[in-house]
């Protein structure tokens, strides 16, 4: 039996994701392996509505946008990982955000690689460490965390 994983198009990773388009940030699933690693891109392009106002005069993808496509592809990490399809009520919170740093900014044109891996789940928080490169250079690095909550429970605080 392979082990071998095929690529997400993006019809299956909207089918573990909840968002939508302007805020569906991940284009593909290059390559994952449950409890371990995910690597996805996102082609990032001129029309995307933020570049409008973040910069007209030089268009910058905002690093919170980045953050959240790393947490993104760590939310399909995790379902992947869990095998199971989230269901309606299914919601993945950013909860944590440790040791960010932005190398290199992120333009029109630019293709973001991002490698997501597990450094470990503990009582319902999964924490990774999340690398956005652009052409073989890291743009951005963080430690992030998420939970997965049901949207009944998600006035609940986060342990």
């Amino acid at each position: 039996m392979t082990t071998e994983k095929k690529p997400l198009d993006i019809l299956a990773i909207k089918s573990l994701l909840p968002h939508r388009y302007p805020l569906l940030l991940v284009d593909r699933v290059l390559d994952w392996e449950a409890n371990k690693f995910i690597t996805a891109i996102k082609n990032v392009t001129v029309n995307e509505e933020f570049f409008q106002g973040h910069f007209p005069h030089k268009p910058v993808m905002p690093g919170v946008l980045m953050i959240e496509a790393l947490a993104q592809t760590a939310a399909l990490l995790s379902f992947l990982t869990m095998g199971v399809k989230p269901d309606e009520n299914s919601v993945v919170y950013l909860v944590g955000i440790d040791n960010a740093r932005f190398k290199r900014p992120v333009e029109p044109g630019d293709q973001l690689k991002m490698d997501v891996e597990i450094l470990r789940v503990s009582r319902g928080l999964w924490k990774y460490k999340a690398v956005g490169s652009v052409d073989g250079t890291v743009a951005l690095e963080a430690e992030i965390m998420c939970t997965i909550r049901s949207a009944r429970d998600a006035s609940q605080p986060a342990e």
